[in-house]
Parts: structure tokens; sequence; C-alpha cells
């Protein structure tokens, strides 16, 4: 699956539950509910993925956990904050470093329309 369709298509299942849910939540909420619109999809789903460091000769697992990874290419990272701010690209571009992927959706579920709450980043 090309990364362009497969981001189009989790972009659609946040759209759905965002659609039933609105803004205000907890960011907990909106992932247990995308994890289940990508299941109901069809889209392999893993949530909590733990990222490991590498510092020159020693391996670090310093708990960075990715909130949600489909069919084991794009990283997808929730927020339910006010704004997105550049911090959180900087730890989605860092999540997507370590685990050696090029795409990953930053998406703030606390906008009033989420397409306004959604950036596309690739390493």
């Amino acid at each position: 699956m090309e990364f362009d369709e497969l981001s189009n298509r989790v972009i659609g299942c946040a759209i759905e539950v965002h659609r039933q849910l609105g803004p205000g939540l907890l960011e907990s909420v909106y992932q247990r509910c995308l994890t289940y619109e990508l299941v109901q999809a069809g889209l392999r789903v893993e949530t909590e993925r733990a990222i490991g460091i590498r510092y020159k000769q020693i391996e670090l697992n310093c708990g960075f956990r990715v909130d949600v990874l489909v069919e084991e290419e794009l990283i997808v990272e929730l927020k339910a904050v006010d704004a997105l701010l550049p911090i959180h690209e900087a730890q989605l571009l860092t999540y997507l470093r370590l685990s050696g992927l090029k795409v990953g959706l930053l998406m703030n579920f606390n906008s009033r329309v989420l397409r306004n709450g959604v950036r596309r980043l690739v390493l």
C-alpha cells in the first residue's frame, strides 16, 4: 500500500472518530476509538509500540512509545491539546528517526475540525 493511500485511509478513520466524539476528550479515548476504526477498516494496528534508542555502543529502553503504528509503515501520534506546537512535530520526527520509518501523522483531536489538526510529516 502506498503511503499516501495509507495516510488517507487513516485520516478517514480519524475523521469518523472525531465526527462521532467531537473535541474535548482524553487522548486515550481517541486512541482506543481510532484503533477500533482502523481494525474495522482491515488495517494491521499496534498501539503503544516501544521504541529503543541506540547511543554509541549501548541500547537504551527509555519508555518511548508510539501511540499507533499502522501496517508497520505509518506512525500516528495523537494529541488532545489546544494547539499543536513545534515540540509535537519534533517528537514525531524523533520517533520516525528512531524507528527507521519515513512517514507519520500528527493528529490533534481537540480541533474543531479535525482536518485542521492533522499534519503529515515525512522524514
